[in-house]
């Protein structure tokens, strides 16, 4: 490995830490604040991170193609790969399910969809401006 990719691939893994605390960060303050019984934390670090990598994917389209990959390695898989939490999401809707919230479950998973792929389209738009 050469020294150039040693060095994006430690960058990548510090900011993938980075965002691991901004996602606990987060999460912990929206849901001291949410009264709803309901993972509202997670719905808005996923609904932050689409809106954010969307807006870094508009950002860098007009870039050459050698600087926009290396910022969106460092950045959208790094730093924004560290912070959103699908895979939380996905665990906090089964649960919502063991404990027979079905509504809940499906408001929880199918509107963090919508409202994630609308956040990262805006972003897109909102980027490339």
């Amino acid at each position: 490995m050469s020294t150039q990719s040693a060095l994006m691939f430690t960058l990548m893994a510090l900011c993938g830490g980075v965002g691991a605390v901004c996602r606990f960060l987060v999460d912990s303050t929206v849901n001291k604040r949410n009264r709803l019984n309901f993972p509202l934390g997670t719905i808005v670090v996923n609904m932050s991170a689409c809106l954010l990598l969307g807006l870094l994917t508009g950002w860098v389209s007009s870039w050459n193609a050698t600087d926009a990959q290396l910022i969106k390695f460092i950045l959208g898989t790094g730093l924004l790969g560290g912070y959103s939490t699908f895979s939380t999401a996905s665990v906090e809707g089964y649960r919502l399910i063991q404990h027979q919230h079905y509504l809940r479950a499906l408001t929880h998973t199918g509107g963090m969809l919508v409202i994630s792929l609308g956040a990262g389209i805006l972003g897109v738009w909102l980027g490339s401006l």
